[in-house]
């Protein structure tokens, strides 16, 4: 809902030429909180981790309106990271814990569909938020969802059977609290498939206005209702076929979205590039989240889940930095961006091409 408005909101308080760093703070503090958040995920518990998420979002958008200067609103942005950081970790372990390994693809594909969801009917109202009562009003309504995401998670039980206590030496963060060897492959493919992720979300308002779509909220609807069509059947696919054989098929078309868009000189073009994006990205992300958790250790599912995420954040990350740079509100610089992202897909296809075949992949 935040995302599509920001790129106005912080161009009118004088800071349009930060635009690419938007996503790029968020997802440099989600990366950043990773360890932590996967190391109590483990100690702590799945709950507790989960509701962290919720609160920080809900503080952040009540502070918005508040910090009206452009450092102040990239300094939120870097707070508001820790939501991302924490919440989806704890979601993917408690959800690891009460599914059957021959079910998780389609269980990732079905918390896929709900946040599909909310990233679907996010960008369809913001616009229309923004016209009708302003910015305050769009900062308020995302503080009433994660307030309501709070109350809802308070409800959940615990999965982690064997608790501890808080302590400051679960702050400490050592090496081996963040490095996971058994679930690199997938967090390789992540990192250079997540790079498309950040250009897209970054570069779509300003693409759209360069072809003459004026509604910001129709191309990111359109991208995250194609990846909902598609998440049911992609996590089902990956229980079936395996996670390689749906991510031989994904990414390939993951370059072809990419192409389409860095091509497109009508909306409709445009149009189609974000849906083909919608299909890839729904498709390949459940997908690599199911075969993280396939790999992971048992008693250090959180960890393996927070190492795999700081490699998508960093794609994420690096994909709004760099696409932002070569960019340089310059509009005939979108070919080039978006080739970059292709090249990089590419690679990744090439890799799972290679990849030798393992009991939850092949």
């Amino acid at each position: 809902m935040l995302i599509p408005e920001l790129p106005d909101f912080l161009t009118k308080m004088g800071g349009g030429e930060f635009k690419g760093l938007i996503i790029s703070l968020f997802t440099l503090t989600a990366m950043a909180s990773r360890p932590f958040s996967g190391k109590l995920t483990d100690m702590l518990g799945r709950k507790p981790v989960m509701m962290v998420g919720g609160i920080v979002c809900l503080i952040c958008s009540l502070l918005y309106p508040v910090l009206t200067t452009v450092a102040g609103f990239l300094m939120l942005r870097l707070l508001h990271g820790f939501s991302t950081g924490f919440s989806p970790t704890g979601v993917a372990a408690y959800i690891t814990d009460t599914i059957p390994s021959n079910k998780r693809g389609e269980a990732m594909g079905w918390v896929g569909t709900a946040g599909a969801l909310g990233m679907a009917g996010g960008p369809g109202i913001s616009d229309l938020v923004v016209s009708n009562f302003g910015f305050n009003a769009l900062f308020y309504l995302s503080a009433t969802f994660a307030f309501l995401s709070v109350l809802i998670m308070m409800q959940v039980n615990e999965t982690l059977r064997e608790k501890k206590e808080l302590t400051w030496r679960f702050l400490k963060i050592k090496p081996a609290d963040v490095y996971e060897p058994l679930v690199l492959a997938p967090a390789f493919v992540m990192l250079l498939t997540a790079f498309s992720y950040g250009a897209v979300f970054t570069l779509m308002p300003d693409f759209g206005k360069h072809v003459n779509i004026m509604s910001k909220g129709l191309l990111f609807t359109s991208i995250t209702i194609a990846s909902l069509v598609i998440r049911l059947i992609a996590g089902k696919a990956s229980d079936r076929y395996g996670r390689i054989a749906v991510l031989k098929l994904s990414v390939p078309l993951m370059i072809i979205a990419m192409v389409t868009i860095g091509t497109s000189t009508t909306p409709e073009q445009l149009i189609i590039g974000c849906v083909l994006y919608g299909f890839a990205q729904g498709s390949t992300s459940p997908t690599l989240l199911a075969w993280t958790t396939d790999l992971c250790d048992d008693q250090h599912r959180g960890r393996g889940i927070a190492f795999f995420y700081i490699f998508m954040e960093m794609g994420i990350g690096l994909g709004a930095f760099v696409s932002a740079w070569i960019y340089g509100n310059d509009s005939s610089q979108f070919f080039i961006t978006f080739v970059v992202c292709a090249s990089l897909c590419a690679v990744a296809s090439f890799y799972l091409m290679t990849k030798h075949r393992t009991r939850y992949a092949q």
